[in-house]
């Protein structure tokens, strides 16, 4: 949304801001019958963090570090209620499926296929990746099935050790 409003507005300057503060409206006390939401509470984190996006940058005062060339998403097969959030009168109760890692890694190859075929890239160790950390069993999946090199994701793990997995604030943290 930001990107098309910014390449739609000669000028324009878009302040994207994320805030995930999910310790407050998560905490409750564990119970043995919703073990996968202690595996959230321990993988999720707090943060914040901003980008200012534009189009048309003003070469004298500003310089771009990223540029943003397009975006895509994809749904994954047989991925509804994978990560399930409900808020309900005791907070946000996140509920996280044991196969999210592999549902992810068994899909990757073809949605990175479909992402960057419009430039014609096939070797993922060639790009420069920002990924939203997930979690590790996520990261490990997808480097394997990838065949990326060790240090690909090196600064997404940093993040995500360091924070935790900050919902939409990770990916900027990452940047």
């Amino acid at each position: 949304l930001a990107k098309d409003i910014a390449e739609n507005n000669h000028r324009s300057r878009v302040l994207v801001v994320c805030s995930e503060i999910t310790s407050v409206i998560c905490f409750r006390g564990p119970t043995e019958t919703q073990m996968d939401s202690m595996v959230g509470r321990a993988l999720f984190g707090d943060g914040a963090g901003a980008v200012i996006v534009g189009a048309d940058p003003g070469e004298s005062i500003e310089k771009p570090i990223f540029q943003l060339v397009w975006t895509a998403q994809t749904i994954i097969p047989d991925s509804e209620e994978a990560v399930l959030g409900q808020l309900r009168e005791t907070g946000l109760s996140v509920r996280l499926r044991k196969d999210v890692p592999a549902l992810i890694s068994e899909n990757i190859d073809n949605i990175m296929v479909e992402a960057f075929k419009q430039v014609e890239i096939s070797d993922w160790n060639s790009i420069f990746w920002i990924p939203h950390p997930g979690g590790p069993a996520i990261l490990d999946q997808i480097e394997d099935k990838l065949g990326l090199k060790p240090e690909t994701f090196s600064t997404t793990r940093h993040v995500l050790s360091e924070f935790g997995n900050m919902y939409s604030a990770s990916v900027i943290f990452i940047l």
